[in-house]
């Protein structure tokens, strides 16, 4: 298993270790989030969404529960990214209903997962675990650590 762990003091190195990471994924990877609200989730996957050349406003999906981002890699091929917030989801049942399962087994979509906890048995066959610690005594540093954790590539 390979991590590695990194240091950001603001949004925009967030953003820049976000970008880094995401030469390092592709399509079907799927990646979970944890960490505190506000702990940076977001505006790391704004980093990877950058990376891929998304055009739209990247944003929290802790209210929409899913977004999904069209962009291209660097061979200028379409990609798609699903940033997936599942905060609000009280029972298994909503996974159903707002098409979790299918989402997760789409090996031509990029998916981040935050709370994958509360999908139970249908969060599986991750690659990617992002930990974002805010740290006590510094209101803007945050760790992060990001643990592979699929196949060797």
């Amino acid at each position: 298993m390979e991590a590695d762990s990194y240091h950001s003091y603001s949004e925009e190195e967030t953003r820049a270790i976000g970008k880094r990471f995401a030469e390092k994924l592709s399509p079907g990877d799927i990646i979970t989030l944890a960490g505190d609200l506000g702990a940076g989730k977001t505006e790391f996957v704004r980093g990877v969404c950058e990376y891929f050349s998304v055009h739209d406003i990247v944003s929290s999906p802790t209210f929409t529960i899913m977004n999904q981002y069209i962009g291209s890699n660097p061979h200028d091929d379409e990609i798609a990214l699903y940033h997936i917030d599942l905060y609000r989801i009280q029972e298994e049942k909503e996974l159903q209903e707002i098409g979790f399962s299918e989402c997760m087994s789409d090996e031509h979509v990029i998916k981040f997962v935050e709370w994958p906890e509360k999908a139970g048995s249908e969060m599986r066959n991750i690659d990617w675990n992002v930990l974002i610690k805010t740290m006590p005594d510094q209101e803007e540093e945050r760790l992060i650590n990001i643990e592979y954790l699929g196949k060797d590539r």
